[in-house]
Parts: structure tokens; sequence; C-alpha cells
């Protein structure tokens, strides 16, 4: 298997692997019996809803929860049995994982540095904080350091041990765009160089799209979708049409969208339509037809968000 976003990059061998995976809490059940690899290489995006199951399986992974049921195995050796020798090579970050606020930011690196055998730790302290521009910050509390500050020092402490395994748990959130467009591009940067695989999730689809190779979506504790983002996204058979026309001729496009049972939405100064995409050729040709004049027309595909959108949808209808 050849990465979409990295064509020089060829997923050959599974680095995790969990088969069969389940969490309950009582009577509820959080997890229900999922099964998903990841290859050595591979960048896997987890989504789901809120509540869909997505943080308990990352928390069974890293082992901090245990399962109910199922196994998980890292580099081909159970992590129940193997926990010290796997998390040697695994790491973590979230943007919701709360440090040492009393700490710098020096001896939060220099702490963590020394929970794994890293043999040159001063040589390797000083790549993370420049890797990661830390310099300035090194001196800085803790609770000092802004929402932005704080999620670059959960990156380095994950990038920290060269992890062959990572979780990353909203790595961009507030981030602003530049540094945003860095962690991107510096996690693909080690995806290409050193193979490393990663579980990411996040709610900004644009950048789920961007970054990784294979989307697993969780609904309802089950996995709903397995497959790239540009394979989900051609699932969706709709488009997004917007049009700027003569509004004196208005009612001729409201008496067409009405008949075909769609949504029309006037916005920013034009008609906005949800339609499948081989009604869009009828709908033009009417308005041609009866000399409504056209401005402007844009035609928008599908995209992630669509497709997580469509499924969240489904998901209420279910339970009403």
């Amino acid at each position: 298997m050849i990465s979409k976003k990295n064509p020089a990059i060829i997923f050959f061998m599974d680095i995790l692997e969990v088969k069969n995976l389940t969490k309950k809490f009582g009577k509820f059940i959080a997890v229900d019996n999922i099964s998903f690899s990841l290859k050595e290489g591979e960048i896997l995006g987890l989504l789901g809803p809120n509540g869909a199951g997505k943080t308990t399986t990352i928390q069974m992974v890293l082992g901090v929860l245990s399962q109910t049921g199922g196994s998980i195995s890292y580099f081909g050796k159970n992590l129940k049995n193997h926990r010290e020798e796997i998390l040697e090579h695994v790491n973590f970050s979230s943007t919701y994982t709360n440090l040492p606020w009393i700490l710098s930011v020096k001896e939060t690196l220099t702490y963590t540095l020394y929970l794994y055998d890293i043999a040159d730790r001063k040589s390797r302290f000083e790549e993370v904080v420049n890797s990661f521009r830390l310099k300035d910050l090194l001196s800085l509390q803790i609770s000092e350091l802004s929402a932005g500050q704080l999620t670059r020092v959960n990156l380095a402490k994950a990038f920290i041990n060269d992890p062959k395994v990572l979780l990353l748990d909203e790595p961009t959130a507030s981030l602003d765009p530049e540094v945003a467009r860095f962690i991107r591009d510096f996690i693909l940067s080690k995806q290409e160089k050193q193979k490393i695989s990663i579980i990411f999730t996040s709610h900004n689809m644009t950048e789920v799209e961007e970054v990784c190779d294979r989307i697993l979506f969780i609904n309802n504790g089950k996995i709903v979708a397995d497959d790239t983002p540009e394979n989900l996204m051609k699932t969706i058979d709709t488009v997004h049409l917007r049009l700027k026309i003569d509004n004196k001729k208005e009612n001729i496009l409201f008496d067409y969208v009405k008949r075909i049972n769609r949504n029309l939405v006037y916005e920013e100064r034009e008609y906005r339509i949800e339609v499948k995409e081989k009604e869009v050729p009828g709908l033009l040709a009417h308005l041609y037809k009866h000399d409504v004049f056209i401005y402007e027309i844009s035609i928008d595909k599908p995209d992630l968000e669509d497709y997580f959108l469509m499924i969240a949808s489904q998901n209420k209808n279910k339970e009403l």
C-alpha cells in the first residue's frame, strides 16, 4: 500500500494491531468489539462525534485503561505482557492533557527525558527544543504559558523519545495558522524520514484530509467506516451549488428548487443549494430556458466535513 500523502512511502507491516477491542462501563458499552491496524509509516485519522468512543479507544491503546475484551499488539507483541518494552517506543500528546503548573518548561522536558532509555539526553533535549521553537520558553513555568505554547510543549514531550508510534489528539488546537502549518509539516517530515506511525484526531476536517492516509470513523463505539479520505468523500452524491442571479426572476429558481425538494438559502447576496450532482445540468438548463441571467456560479464538491456531518446526522436520526 502506497501513502497518498507521501508517494515515496510504501506501507508494509502492521505496527499496531487491535482485535475485537471492547470496553464496558457497567452496562454501557463505550467501545464495541472493534478491530483495526496501523501500518508502519501510516497516519491514521480517528474521527467520530463526541461520545463516539475515540478517547476510550486511545486510552486502551496507550495502556492507561484496561479493556473488557480483545487484544492490543505492538510490533507483534501483546501490550498486556510487554507493556514496559512497548511503551519505550510509543508516545502521546493531547491539547487537553495538563502539565505540572509549578515546573518550568526546561524541568518538564528534562524529567520526561529520564522516563525513557535515551543514550544522549543532552543532545536530544537540544534537538527537541530547537525543533519546537521552545528556547525562549525554557525558563517559564507551565502556568505562564499560553494555550498555543502549551500545545507546543506537549508535542515536544511526545516526540522526545523519538517514538515509532505516536497518538496525537488535536495536535494543532489553539495554534495560530503559521505554527499549525509548521506542526503539520513537521509531522509529515517525520513520517517520510523515519516511517513513524501516527493515530491522529482532529476536529479540523481540512487538516485531516491533508495529513491522514486513512480514516477510521467511530460512531456509538463501532467502526462505521475505514477508508481513505478521498473514497469516503466519494460516497456523498451531493454538491454545494452557489448562484448569483437576477433577483427579479428569483421565483423561477424558487419554483424549480421546490419541485426537486431541495433547500434554498440566500446569504451574502447569493443563493446556496445542496443538490445531487446529476441534478445540476437540469437546474441550469431550466434557468437558461427562462432567461434567468447568472452573474456567478460555483460548484463545491463534498469534503470530509460533509461526510462527518452526514454520519453525525444519521446517528441523531437513529436516536430519535
